[in-house]
């Protein structure tokens, strides 16, 4: 399984589509284990690009503080769940995505607006 959380400052972007870089983590869904972290710099943002091009990168799961229902909608499309309303509050990246694999992840509102 692979997990991607949009980052900015070395934590989690509240906005998914004004990130810096997007963290891939692989992961062990059984023994709830990170296999392998990789770090993508995307280029710059236009709607319905991101979904794609994390698709195409094998995430099947996308953390994020906030994202807009279009992107949302396209990820669904393509088979990639979505989590919102997570908190950099919660850690590290790395603490992020330990958390929402033991299942102890705590998601709030969608940061996003619009």
């Amino acid at each position: 399984m692979k997990i991607a959380l949009p980052i900015a400052g070395d934590q989690l972007c509240m906005h998914f589509g004004h990130c810096e870089r997007f963290d891939f983590f692989d992961v062990n869904p059984e023994t709830k284990e990170i296999l392998k972290k990789e770090s993508f710099t995307p280029p710059p943002h236009e709607p319905g690009l991101y979904p794609r091009l994390l698709g195409e990168k094998g995430a099947n799961i996308i953390i994020a503080g906030g994202m807009g229902p279009r992107a949302q909608e396209l990820f669904n499309q393509n088979g990639v769940n979505v989590v919102v309303g997570a908190n950099s509050a919660s850690g590290s990246p790395e603490d992020i995505v330990r958390l929402f694999l033991a299942g102890n992840l705590e998601t709030g509102d969608n940061a996003c607006d619009h």
